[in-house]
């Protein structure tokens, strides 16, 4: 069963089947986690683990299943290069397709019988003289693994807004990434705090349902329209017959998004004013009265925050039941908020669609590596690791997602799945070289962070908007500032030399504990 992409493929150095015993901890069941199990199936490795605090697979897709919830990326470029779905029914994979998609790979490659779910790390150290992790879950069982890999996402734990009264509140609170679907908000008077990613895709099924929906607008975005539509089951059975289309499609989207990956990374004039061009006309068409323009345009270079698509909600928060309230509540009480100028409004539902807690500093669980060196404090000024996936310090632990490589322009799965096949290939270094453990340099590792923010220096993030890519010191610990090609191009080869080595004791091999 050949998973393997085509860029592998024509990788001569590309991570081949190896012979090893050694044992792999991968702690997130989501799409990182899932494609990082496939990469080591398809290294022959089967002596790995998948720690999913949750009891089903899925990740994002799993808990935001809000009304409205979709892919902001073409579904045939947010899914696995080498598992792709030729029946999308539309454009933009909405949250039940995705979530289905991902259950069918997980079972597809038989990987549930990896999975121990309702497992929560909460801590992990790294023994020096085993050459192996140890990690407490949350129910106090302990652990061991030679490998960690974690694929935990940056984007896990909900964020409620800091408001006076918030916790006093008697009607019904909600965050989209906590969803109850068995709450109808039909004929409800609902408040929806937020006016980004998740809020854009949620108020227009709010305003649908609800009598009264008013919208807690502090900051708007920049939107563009958003190139959805239907994908005739014609269509489905020809990219099924002919899979030269499905990857001639994915193809297309992949290198149409880098083209316009300029005109959001760049601050360079040409590109905010093309982009921005572009937002403001959308804004005009769907936005007739002069003071509502004003009031959803931002004030901030575009490409500075999240970029969002819609079509549908500057219509939804100019419709008959809607009000949109250009700022933050002041207080909220039992069953009402207080706005800033003043004035009460009855509420029977509170919608927070305020994002998640972005670790910009922290680790996802308590981490010690070598020498009971703590991450947190490694990461102390911004989180960082050499090409977002090793950190120095913290031997055989490895990250999908890791700093400084999400997406901006593209799928997050371009980043990851090459990611994916650079830990294979130190994986696999590993078991033909006997090693016990494995630790990036940190020379290389400052090096490669020097020039990542020297790069930041000419992107739209650090023109002086105020967002989550940001730590408080303003320093993007978040995103890659190039093309995806490019880093893509960095990961093609594993370099021993960049890498500390501890041999193992010849006269055995490490087993599975």
């Amino acid at each position: 069963m050949a998973v393997t992409s085509l860029f592998t493929r024509l990788n001569p150095l590309a991570p081949k089947s190896v012979d090893t015993d050694m044992d792999i901890a991968i702690v997130g069941a989501g799409f990182s986690g899932l494609g990082m199990a496939i990469q080591l199936k398809e290294a022959g490795i089967e002596n790995f683990t998948i720690l999913e605090r949750a009891a089903e697979v899925g990740g994002t897709w799993r808990d935001n299943h809000y009304p409205g919830a979709a892919c902001d990326v073409a579904s045939h470029l947010y899914s696995y290069s080498f598992e792709q779905n030729p029946n999308w029914s539309r454009a933009f994979g909405q949250q039940p397709e995705i979530f289905d998609y991902i259950k069918r790979t997980a079972a597809k490659y038989d990987l549930y019988k990896h999975i121990r779910f309702n497992t929560s790390i909460v801590k992990s150290w790294f023994n020096e003289d085993e050459g192996r992790w140890h990690a407490q879950t949350a129910d106090g069982e302990e652990l061991t693994a030679q490998v960690v890999v974690s694929a935990v996402g940056a984007l896990s734990d909900p964020a409620y807004p800091k408001i006076p009264g918030l916790d006093d509140f008697q009607g019904k609170l909600m965050h989209t990434a906590q969803w109850d679907d068995d709450y109808d908000l039909g004929g409800k008077r609902v408040a929806v705090i937020g006016s980004g990613a998740s809020a854009i895709q949620v108020v227009p099924e709010v305003q649908k349902a609800a009598a009264q929906m008013t919208v807690f607008q502090r900051t708007p975005s920049w939107i563009m329209p958003k190139p959805d539509r239907p994908i005739p089951e014609k269509e489905q059975e020809e990219y099924a017959e002919r899979p030269f289309k499905l990857h001639k499609r994915r193809f297309r989207i992949y290198w149409m998004s880098e083209l316009f990956a300029p005109f959001i990374i760049s601050n360079k004039k040409f590109f905010k004013t093309q982009a921005e061009k572009m937002a403001k006309q959308h804004i005009r068409k769907q936005v007739k009265d002069r003071d509502f323009q004003k009031a959803v345009t931002p004030d901030y270079a575009i490409g500075c925050k999240r970029i969002l698509i819609s079509n549908d909600w500057y219509p939804a928060i100019q419709a008959d039941n809607a009000e949109l309230i250009a700022d933050g509540p002041a207080e909220i009480k039992a069953n009402s908020i207080v706005l800033k100028d003043g004035r009460e409004i009855e509420i029977d539902a509170i919608v927070c669609a305020t994002g998640f807690k972005v670790p910009s500093k922290a680790a996802p669980f308590q981490v010690q590596g070598l020498n009971g060196l703590d991450m947190n404090d490694a990461w102390d000024d911004g989180a960082e690791a050499y090409k977002g996936v090793a950190v120095s310090g913290f031997p055989n632990l490895f990250f999908l997602m890791g700093p400084n490589t999400g997406p901006s322009h593209t799928s997050v799965l371009a980043f990851t799945e090459m990611q994916m096949e650079y830990i294979g290939k130190a994986v696999g270094h590993m078991a033909r070289n006997n090693l016990k453990w494995i630790d990036v340099k940190k020379s290389v590792q400052d090096r490669f962070n020097r020039g990542i923010q020297k790069r930041m220096e000419n992107t739209s993030w650090t023109s002086g908007c105020n967002s989550w890519y940001l730590t408080d010191s303003g320093k993007n610990t978040t995103l890659y500032p190039g093309f995806n090609w490019e880093y893509r191009v960095r990961l093609w080869l594993f370099r021993p030399s960049e890498y500390h080595e501890q041999p193992a004791d010849k006269s055995k091999k490490n087993k599975a504990a």
